[in-house]
């Protein structure tokens, strides 16, 4: 299970009415790139053959079965404080991480 705390939860709905994404939702992914091997990614989107749509702190969002799989277990939190880094995703599937929090092996 993925799960979003209530500070993601409320920055994801906030960053949907300002950008006018309310008929789409949030998409989770993992793909090759980063500092580390693998990176994180947040998109809004429409829902594509082969998604999972899930749902956490009443947002809903999707994934695909590979993300879904590096991911797994993974808690995603928004810190806007002063030395906020904006979502931050920690993941126990993840041997290193980067500095940068965005990427991950």
């Amino acid at each position: 299970m993925i799960t979003l705390t209530e500070n993601a939860a409320l920055k994801v709905k906030s960053l949907q009415e300002e950008n006018g994404e309310d008929g789409k939702s949030l998409r989770i992914f993992v793909e090759s790139g980063g500092c580390s091997g693998f990176q994180y990614g947040m998109s809004f989107d429409e829902k594509k053959e082969g998604d999972k749509a899930l749902e956490s702190a009443g947002v809903s969002f999707l994934m695909d079965d590979v993300s879904i799989a590096y991911m797994e277990g993974s808690e995603i939190d928004f810190d806007d404080g002063l030395q906020g880094k904006g979502f931050e995703i920690k993941n126990p599937n993840a041997e290193s991480t980067c500095g940068c929090g965005k990427s991950f092996n």
